[in-house]
């Protein structure tokens, strides 16, 4: 702009017309020039890393309307079609990355990537790997391509399979194939997941190797069931088949961006029935834990069988446990129970109407609108609306179900993690048994592993032997990360693959999700 002020100067002594004349044509002319400079020569790259001839007689404007033509044709088979027309719109509809990746054989190398797609798990044909070889080996065949016109064709499908089949493929390590939010109806966990900012960067990429190199998933588990899967390894009391088949699910699993990242957390695997306090990557304590019924409780169902008609929501058990993540905030020492109106409902109410003297023996107060009613036998608890009309909540005490103490955590779902008086449930191998809170094995220790020693954990410890039981709240002096997760595979300290049955059948879901997506 600098110089067409410049040259508006040196005409100012002209005529007025002929002035106005000459500044256009040389605007013009610049806008023309530096356009032309900007754009990549295409026929000359696609010639000097090809040796074929025919690329060189490419014209740039005419591929780019054979491109925008394609890419408008392809749309609907387009990961993020809308973000993919804003990119190529705005830079001409060049082929960047063909343009970026041609030299030195890189977009071949991106082939490697795409057919070893099965060490995660994956199908190379959701990556479109087979198209992929054979558009790049004619492509890069120095009489792979006859005319112009078929250059300008097979140029424009290999940008955009590159373009989509990189997208999928940087998401789909980097997140995974699947949202689970998506998919399952009980699912709270913040999981990230891929936005048009992390795409967009695709097309930013310098050198592929090094990128997709860095992608590559570094947790130890998932390496761990890369290498049984590779080694095809059956799991003690299974076929190597089916144990290949859940050993896919759960590196999905693994992919998706919603692990613990604190030094210190609570991890629940729902799944394997069990408690881990993590600190700074190793577990200081472990217990069994009771969790909620499942609907898969009697594992009549396999990950093979799920209604197609219903993919779309997910379909629990009212008392399954949720997956989430929260913090640990307080604890309430000799807890007071909320029965909340689901069981009021089914249970409590119809064992009122039963045994007049029920609900005194298990130290329940019935609350009508907030006020309590001092005889509950005057109440007719054969009518329906018993559970709804009327709440009740169970005093601190020996036969409290939820024992001693409840460790509190905000969440949508009202649960929490808990001690009990009903320590046989531990004994059993299928411990999906809860109304769909945590109940654990080693309470006392759970709070000294949160608490620490001190004047906090040595009131809990005597509250909680104290003959008279009166509740009380204690905070945490620092809250503590908690996350309620389900896996059914991993690899255990010794090397052996473990599995554990899909109680949930939550395996049967993302099964056939991701079958339906091609990932499989």
């Amino acid at each position: 702009m600098m110089l067409i002020g410049h040259m508006v100067k040196k005409f100012r002594s002209r005529k007025p017309g002929v002035t106005v004349a000459l500044i256009l044509a040389f605007t013009l002319m610049f806008v023309v020039q530096s356009c032309k400079k900007s754009r990549s020569d295409l026929g000359k790259i696609l010639y000097t890393e090809t040796g074929n001839k025919v690329y060189k007689n490419i014209e740039n404007d005419a591929f780019a309307e054979v491109l925008k033509k394609t890419l408008k044709e392809q749309q609907s088979s387009f990961s993020y079609p809308k973000l993919m027309n804003a990119f190529y719109e705005k830079n001409g509809y060049e082929p960047a990355l063909v343009l970026q990746h041609l030299k030195g054989k890189e977009l071949q190398q991106l082939q490697h990537y795409f057919d070893t797609a099965a060490d995660h798990g994956l199908a190379p044909e959701f990556f479109k790997a087979k198209e992929y070889r054979e558009l790049t080996d004619q492509v890069y065949d120095k009489s792979g391509v006859k005319t112009v016109e078929e250059a300008y064709q097979e140029i424009a499908r290999l940008e955009l399979l590159v373009a989509n089949s990189l997208i999928r493929y940087s998401n789909a390590l980097q997140y995974g194939v699947i949202s689970p939010k998506r998919i399952y109806a009980n699912y709270f966990t913040d999981t990230k997941r891929p936005d048009s900012a992390s795409v967009s960067r695709i097309f930013a990429i310098r050198d592929l190797k090094v990128y997709l190199d860095s992608i590559q998933p570094k947790d130890e588990q998932y390496l761990a069931l890369q290498k049984v899967l590779k080694e095809k390894t059956a799991a003690p009391g299974m076929q190597a088949d089916e144990t290949q088949k859940i050993i896919k699910l759960n590196l999905e699993r693994l992919r998706w961006r919603n692990k613990p990242e604190g030094d210190k957390y609570v991890v629940v695997n729902i799944a394997d029935y069990r408690l881990d306090v993590m600190e700074e990557g190793k577990s200081m304590l472990n217990m069994k834990v009771c969790v909620g019924e499942g609907r898969n409780k009697d594992f009549k169902d396999n990950i093979q069988e799920y209604d197609e008609n219903d993919l779309k929501k997910d379909r629990p058990f009212s008392r399954e446990t949720p997956q989430l993540n929260s913090l640990i905030h307080s604890v309430q020492v000799n807890p007071v129970w909320n029965i909340p109106e689901s069981i009021a409902t089914k249970e409590i109410s119809k064992y009122a109407a039963a045994d007049k003297f029920y609900l005194s023996n298990h130290n329940i107060d019935v609350f009508e609108k907030g006020k309590l009613v001092e005889d509950p036998e005057t109440i007719d608890w054969s009518a329906g609306d018993a559970g709804k009309k009327y709440q009740f909540k169970q005093r601190p005490g020996e036969d409290n179900s939820l024992g001693k103490i409840k460790f509190l955590f905000n969440n949508q779902s009202a649960v929490y993690l808990h001690d009990t008086p009903a320590k046989a449930a531990f004994n059993q191998s299928m411990r999906a048994v809860s109304h769909g809170c945590v109940r654990l094995e080693k309470p006392l220790e759970f709070a000294e592993a949160l608490f620490g020693e001190g004047a906090k954990f040595e009131q809990i410890k005597k509250q909680m032997s104290d003959t008279v039981a009166k509740a009380t709240d204690i905070s945490l002096p620092a809250k503590v990360p908690v996350y309620l997760t389900y896996f059914t595979s991993w690899v255990d300290p010794a090397g052996t693959v473990q599995v554990r049955k899909d109680v949930y059948g939550l395996d049967i879901v993302l099964y056939t999700h991701l079958q339906k997506a091609g990932a499989l």
